[in-house]
Formats: C-alpha cells, structure tokens, sequence
C-alpha cells in the first residue's frame, strides 16, 4: 500500500464516519430530539465526531496490518428517546439514516467513476493521469462506506443494525433482546476473532469489484 493510497483511505473513511454520525444526528433533529444538534453533533467537522480507540488507533492498526481496507468507528450520537414522538418508530429511522447516509455516498460514487469513465474513455489504463486519482478517491469511498454501513447494520447492540430490529419487535421481544446489550461487544469482538467478519468483508468487497468492472 503506496503512501497515496494510505492518505486517500484515511480521509475517505473520515469522511464516511462524519457523515454517518452527522445522519444520526440530523434524523434525530428533523424527529423531535435536538439533544446531538445542541452538542455540535450534526455538522461535517470530523473533530466533532473523533473517537481515539474508533477513529485513530483501530484504523491505525489496520495501515500497521496492511489490511486490504481501512475501518473505524466514531463516539456515537446521544438521543433522548423522551424528545422523540413515537420512540420505537423514530428510533428505527435514526438508527437507519447513519448506514443509508453511506450507502447514499457509495451510490453517489459509483455514478461519478461512470461519469469519469464517459470522460475519459482511458481511465483504467493509465495510472499517471490525474484522473485516476480521482478514481481511487470514488473506488474508496464506494469500499468503505459499504463496509461501514454493512458492518453497522449487523443486528448486534450497540450497533446501528440493534435499533433497527427493535423497531419490528414486539414489547416483550424487545425487551428479551435488550438483554444481550451488555454483550454487544463481547459479540462483535467474537465475529472479528473467529475471522466471520472478514468474511462477510471480502464478500462485500467482491460484489463492489463486480460492479466495478461492469463499468
């Protein structure tokens, strides 16, 4: 991995995080509850959405690992459930917004690599071009805004995945569910270890690179 490619993939991946963290909180505005806007959560500054361990130690180790894509995570969005005016509904769509924010992006890329492709009819070709930069910023930004966004719908508390599956339960099964939260990283830590997440990442990565080459 150049130097290129390490400065491309730490800025794509800070700026998934801020607009996924930026969605939490703006769906969380637009829904009753301006408890994230009050705390300058609902901006596109990274520093407002910075995590140590999340945003700068964990990719880190990925560089250090020479991981085939770069991922993190950000100091999550507080929402007072007691703003909101259906707390099972609204918070189903706040969880939603942050992994339907990076897909967003992720589509919004792929339509610029065909319009850069249309562009230039040689952008595969050639690497010295500078639109081949502006390439690898798009093929990026589609890579690690679906990871984050899939990893992050993974039905796992505290991930954005749990609330989106309490929206469907019912009282009693959500409360059965909320049980596990404690565990929630013990969990994610598990699917890390035993290599499922990697697999569930490389088949990501796989159908990316299939859409990237009907390109």
């Amino acid at each position: 991995m150049s130097i290129t490619d390490i400065i491309i993939r730490v800025f794509v991946l800070l700026f998934a995080i801020t607009v996924h963290e930026a969605a939490h909180g703006w769906a969380a505005l637009k829904l009753g509850d301006p408890t994230a806007y009050n705390l300058g959560r609902v901006t596109f500054n990274p520093l407002a959405h910075i995590d140590p361990i999340g945003t700068i130690i964990f990719p880190l180790m990925l560089i250090v690992m020479r991981a085939p894509f770069l991922f993190g995570w950000a100091k999550p969005v507080p929402v007072n459930p007691l703003n909101l005016r259906n707390p099972r509904r609204d918070n189903l769509l706040i969880s939603a917004a942050g992994p339907l924010s990076n897909l967003t992006v992720a589509f919004l890329a792929y339509i610029g690599i065909i319009i850069l492709k249309f562009l230039d009819p040689n952008l595969f070709v050639s690497r010295e071009r500078f639109s081949y930069l502006i390439l690898l910023i798009l093929y990026n930004a589609i890579i690690l805004n679906v990871i984050l966004a899939v990893f992050n719908l993974i039905p796992v508390p505290p991930l954005d995945g749990s609330g989106v599956l309490m929206g469907f339960l019912s009282d009693k099964s959500a409360q059965k569910y909320e049980q596990i939260r404690p565990y929630g990283m013990i969990i994610i830590i598990v699917l890390w270890m035993t290599g499922v997440l990697r697999i569930m990442f490389s088949i990501v990565l796989g159908i990316v690179d299939f859409f990237i080459r009907l390109i």
